[in-house]
């Protein structure tokens, strides 16, 4: 299984997608670490990607997911997944992928962005992602109010459902 850690740039999901995979024993991957240069280069400029831009970064981890699926493996991935359609691309197995969403308003975000240091996600674009985000109807959705640790204990906590569909060795 894998699971998908989703919202706008800020959210959080970086940090609780490394903490989700460490509680699971999995491995993290983190969506950011996927986009081409140019894709980096141009949010370090101020600019928001287009659909077009996330295309081949889409299809990219969509292929790692279905690796990882088919070699038997699990891992918890952080991705914006802003749109339906990029859940599309990435929900290879809809019976082994779920979406986790870190649902938060612009002020909370806006104000953990501006003390963040050293991403290439300018705080000023933060607007773009909420213009662009389509709230999923299908993902487990968290507040982003709470720390990492109690958003990570709701997601282990209230996806119950999710216990029959992990590998024993998670040893839950």
């Amino acid at each position: 299984m894998f699971l998908i850690v989703m919202g706008v740039s800020g959210s959080g999901k970086s940090t609780v997608g490394a903490l989700l995979a460490q509680r699971l024993g999995c491995p993290f991957y983190d969506g950011d670490d996927w986009h081409p240069p140019e894709n980096v280069a141009k949010m370090a400029a101020g600019l928001p990607l287009e659909d077009d831009d996330r295309r081949a970064w889409l299809a990219a981890l969509a292929e790692l997911i279905r690796h990882g699926l088919a070699s038997g493996a699990s891992g918890v991935v952080a991705c914006s997944a802003l749109k339906e359609t990029y859940r599309a691309a990435l929900r290879v197995d809809p019976a082994q992928v779920q979406f986790v969403y870190l649902r938060g308003d612009y002020a909370t975000i806006q104000a953990r962005m501006a003390g963040r240091k050293g991403h290439f996600m300018q705080p000023a674009m933060l607007q773009s992602q909420f213009d662009a985000l389509e709230e999923p109807l299908d993902a487990w959705i968290v507040d982003v109010r709470l720390t990492p640790e109690r958003i990570v204990d709701q997601i282990l906590a209230q996806q119950t459902s999710l216990w029959g569909r992990l590998p024993k060795s998670y040893g839950l």
